[in-house]
């Protein structure tokens, strides 16, 4: 049985304690590029990309487009713009952060464990105006608890300029 992600329902069981191989870490770090940029279609309306999946420094990027436009008279970043990347990167850190606390489990099993992870607090504070040719979010996470989340978030422009910063709370289980 395949749920949404046409992923098994129940996954192969990995050996407890044993960490992923490296084969498998790079099937579940193809798999978050997958779902993050490909299964998750808003994103691809935001346009971003995985640039690291590194759980001490997940970071996306995505180029300014007439499409992401709040202000004509300037040519700037909407402000939903910006708090939706921020929110995505905060979600997109808590994943790869649960991948590492659970690095004994399969790229399969660590993936069914973001079924019900969704947004429950955010906080955005717009710093300078989203001006730029391209964007850089990363986050951090603050805590990851066994219910919960919580995320430090920045934006900044192709010049290093910091835009805008947020911060976070997740259900994750």
């Amino acid at each position: 049985m395949k749920d949404k992600a046409g992923l098994a329902a129940h996954a192969p069981h990995h050996a407890a304690g044993v960490p992923r191989s490296a084969e498998e870490q790079a099937k579940l770090e193809h798999a978050f590029r997958e779902l993050f940029e490909r299964m998750i279609t808003f994103n691809q309306t935001l346009g971003v990309q995985v640039v690291s999946v590194d759980p001490a420094a997940p970071r996306i990027r995505f180029d300014m487009r007439p499409e992401l436009v709040g202000h004509f008279l300037y040519d700037r970043l909407h402000g939903g713009v910006i708090s939706a990347v921020l929110d995505a990167t905060g979600g997109f850190a808590l994943m790869c952060a649960i991948g590492e606390k659970h690095k004994n489990e399969s790229a399969e099993q660590v993936l069914l464990r973001f079924a019900r992870m969704g947004t429950i607090d955010l906080r955005v504070d717009f710093l300078r105006p989203g001006k730029g040719e391209h964007f850089i979010a990363s986050a951090r996470v603050s805590r990851l608890g066994g219910r919960i989340g919580s995320t430090q978030m920045t934006l900044e422009n192709d010049a290093g300029t910091l835009i805008a910063t947020g911060s976070a709370a997740y259900v994750i289980s």
